[in-house]
């Protein structure tokens, strides 16, 4: 077995519920590194954040953010974020979502829609019932994709997933996608780890990436990351 990078979600996945990152996760990932193994992030969270992950961790291989909107990685892009699609889909289907859900959109949106360049965000306190219900009559319906991360909803641009912008980064640095170990928990998830050789589900995964998976950590959480990357990578 060759792993040429692990790819890593991070709710849910290095973090446990309480969005702790996970010690164990954090000092396998430093080993995967310094056998040369780049870690790339994977995440439905805004870029910033994810950085803030990728530079306290020590990851190398660059992150995907905003479920597939954003890409970023050091001296690439002359070091700017590079945003894979535009906006407008999304914007309108903000715009139609704050007449439908009137003062329901402000108290429920996240608060770090302000930082996101590709998609819109709601916290789980609104339900994805009703927010489906509130994008029915949206006439781009079809050319969106609604998330549950397992801590928010995220509506984004179905041209994008973490998938095809994760596959992007790695064949712009010459990684082989059969040879990458994806490792996550939830519905959003399920592109990326489609897209790698190693799928990985993390103990405390949903079923249905249990179900895609080559394996499921006996472990939850950043446990299970690196009972993953101990067994396979090391």
């Amino acid at each position: 077995m060759t792993i040429e990078a692990i790819a890593v979600d991070i709710d849910g996945t290095i973090t446990d519920e309480k969005r702790h990152i996970c010690i164990s996760a954090i000092e396998s990932l430093r080993k995967a590194e310094a056998n040369g193994i780049p870690t790339i992030i994977v995440t439905g969270n805004v870029v910033n954040f994810a950085y803030a992950a990728e530079v306290l961790i020590g990851c190398s291989g660059g992150l995907v953010a905003e479920n597939g909107g954003v890409v970023f990685k050091e001296g690439e892009n002359n070091n700017a974020v590079e945003t894979l699609v535009e906006r407008s889909f999304v914007t309108s289907a903000e715009e139609h979502l704050k007449e439908k859900l009137g003062e329901k959109f402000d108290k429920h949106a996240s608060h770090d829609n302000m930082y996101r360049l590709t998609e819109t965000v709601f916290y789980k306190t609104l339900s994805e019932k009703e927010l489906e219900d509130a994008l029915k009559d949206f006439k781009f319906l079809d050319e969106l994709e609604i998330y549950d991360s397992g801590f928010a909803l995220h509506v984004t641009d179905k041209r994008v997933n973490k998938g095809t912008s994760l596959k992007y980064l790695c064949e712009r640095n010459g990684i082989n996608m059969d040879n990458v170990m994806a490792i996550g928990d939830g519905q959003n998830d399920e592109d990326f780890l489609k897209q790698a050789g190693y799928r990985i589900a993390v103990g405390n995964a949903e079923d249905k990436l249990k179900e895609i998976s080559t394996y499921t950590c006996k472990n939850n959480f950043g446990d299970g990351v690196a009972e993953a990357i101990e067994k396979f990578a090391l």
